[in-house]
């Protein structure tokens, strides 16, 4: 008969994990220089021994004396013993996708690993518990205040008294185990991962309000902590709202931020969703809308920055921040979008000053720029505006991906420096161009989506049925599921019928969030998705700097390695 889980117990259930406790017995308390001389092991599932493991390991050198009066093992007993050698691989597949167990697990782990390292296994990093941190955990100091193995047998009054022999030693802390872990059942741990959690210091507090997450459904979504004056502290996602939430008051939150969030809060609320694309975005535009206090990203996405072109008769780039039809971005800070400025001045003979140039009749002085041959001095009157606008469509088309040449000027600059021994010049200029491509790149990959009225893609979901999401100009307009067994093509046209109508904005985006285009556009390139439906192609530009991905990818190779070289 199938036991039905509790909402508790999605996860891991602790009943169904396979636990190898285990205890060594060694001549000194060094791994990297003492060896194994007992190894004793007991495996258990839901409270029964299934399996023990246990041998005396010749270590081949002699025993101190003390440690022959702890353990009683001489070196007359080892004598003939299976060395480690041939114990060693033994013990690993006994131990085989078990977690392991052991009182002061970094004591006897060290050893093993250590042994792994000397013997050319590989380590299996599995999951450990230790029961002297579960014991301090989870009982007062009044109650123990040793968390010895003796000191914790003679509490919990276990049938097998420890006596530093390893198979003994398991077979108690196989008891001591089950005592604790009867002690954590009663304060809600009762997988696998909320033991992992719960192993880390918390603070009472913490704890007490476990009870905010008793509501909460295990299903994807985006939580929402609450303030006293209904505030919105901080906003997350979670494939499993419950458990990720009743994580906050169990695991050890290291960012002292957010276990204040948690102290100030006293309502956990969630928004169910179809499937992890629909949690992400709606996370965003939650975070948009609430600027909640404690997360630190994504809360101002309105506020890229772009490169555009000035509206002149000599038009130069201006770093703003509202786009416009042919501008390059986004950029998430002005540095970037500035260092994309200087490597597109670097590509395109476009003016680097900021005056206002007349069509007609300019009388300004040459700069320095003009003594150098950088600018061919339109302020002066000596380009005019059909002169120059080459340069300007040059710009566009570089941004629309309808050329390149730009792109192929500047690896001849850098190879020109090169051989010229100017190499610092040559990686400043290559580093420049790699950020350019790499913002050319992704502006076009989201350009290209956002342009599309209406795009249905499918996902699996793992069990035999779909995620579907309908996407509008860039923006998720609707997400469902069909589990398996339902029939797909129904509920796409019912997630197609009810789907949020998009009016598009302006700029290369169509007024799209950047971050949420760049959210549906990994789900959407992600193996195994499938387009359903697009209402016109999906296409790239024929010269798109996405064909450059290589040249980026050699280029910065090169910079690691140099930087690696030290210099």
């Amino acid at each position: 008969m199938t036991t039905q889980l509790t909402f508790d117990e999605l996860g891991t259930p602790l009943r169904e994990t396979t636990f190898v406790v285990f205890d060594l017995e060694t001549t000194g308390g060094r791994a990297d220089e003492d060896a194994i001389t007992e190894i004793g092991a007991v495996k258990v599932r839901g409270g029964r021994v299934i399996g023990e493991f246990g041998t005396l390991v010749d270590p081949e050198r002699g025993i101190p004396p003390q440690v022959v009066a702890l353990t009683g093992i001489t070196q007359l007993m080892v004598t003939g013993a299976p060395r480690l050698t041939t114990v060693l691989p033994a013990f690993l597949e006994f131990a085989a996708g078990a977690v392991l167990v052991a009182h002061n697990s970094g004591f006897d782990v060290g050893f093993i690993k250590a042994a792994c390292a000397r013997l050319g296994y590989t380590w299996p990093k599995p999951t450990v518990v230790c029961t002297v941190k579960l014991a301090r955990r989870v009982l007062s100091r009044e109650e123990a205040p040793s968390c010895r193995l003796s000191a914790l047998a003679h509490l919990f009054g276990v049938s097998v008294q420890p006596n530093h022999r390893a198979l003994i030693d398991a077979r108690a802390t196989v008891e001591v185990l089950h005592h604790l872990l009867e002690r954590v059942g009663s304060v809600g741990v009762h997988s696998l991962e909320e033991l992992v959690a719960y192993l880390p210091e918390v603070t009472p507090a913490q704890r007490r309000k476990r009870t905010l997450a008793a509501h909460l459904p295990s299903t994807p979504g985006v939580y929402l902590f609450r303030g006293p004056s209904e505030e919105v502290l901080y906003v997350g996602t979670a494939s499993d709202l419950r458990r990720r939430v009743r994580q906050y008051f169990t695991a050890s939150e290291g960012r002292k931020r957010l276990r204040e969030m948690v102290s100030l809060a006293v309502r956990v609320d969630a928004v169910e969703c179809a499937h992890s694309l629909e949690a992400e975005v709606r996370e965003l535009r939650l975070l948009t809308a609430h600027k909640p206090a404690y997360n630190r990203r994504s809360k101002n996405q309105g506020q890229a920055w772009w490169l555009v072109l000035t509206d002149e008769a000599f038009p130069r780039l201006s770093v703003v921040r509202t786009p416009r039809e042919g501008a390059l971005g986004p950029f998430r800070s002005r540095r970037l979008a500035e260092t994309a400025l200087e490597a597109m001045l670097e590509a395109v003979p476009l003016r680097a000053c900021s005056i206002r140039i007349p069509a007609r009749n300019a009388s300004a002085t040459p700069c320095a720029l003009f003594e150098l041959g950088r600018c061919k001095a339109p302020c002066a009157g000596r380009q005019s505006v059909d002169d120059y606008s080459p340069a300007v469509s040059a710009f566009r088309r570089l941004v629309a991906g309808a050329d390149v040449a730009p792109l192929r000027g500047l690896t001849e600059q850098i190879d020109a420096l090169a051989l010229a021994h100017r190499f610092e010049d040559a990686a400043t200029r290559r580093d420049r161009m790699s950020s350019l491509v790499r913002s050319l790149d992704r502006a076009q990959r989201l350009a290209g989506l956002a342009a599309l009225p209406e795009v249905v893609a499918a996902r699996p979901d793992g069990s035999g049925g779909w995620e579907f999401a309908v996407v509008r100009h860039g923006r998720l307009a609707s997400a469902g599921v069909a589990r398996r067994g339902t029939r797909p093509m129904p509920v796409v046209d019912a997630l197609v019928a009810s789907a949020e109508t998009v009016v598009p904005g302006e700029g290369p985006l169509f007024g799209a969030p950047a971050e949420e285009v760049a959210v549906v556009l990994r789900w959407i390139d992600r193996p195994g998705t499938r387009l359903v439906y697009c209402d016109r192609p999906w296409t790239s530009p024929a010269h798109a700097a996405g064909a450059w991905r290589d040249w980026v990818a050699r280029a910065e190779a090169g910079r690691d390695q140099y930087r690696v070289a030290g210099h």
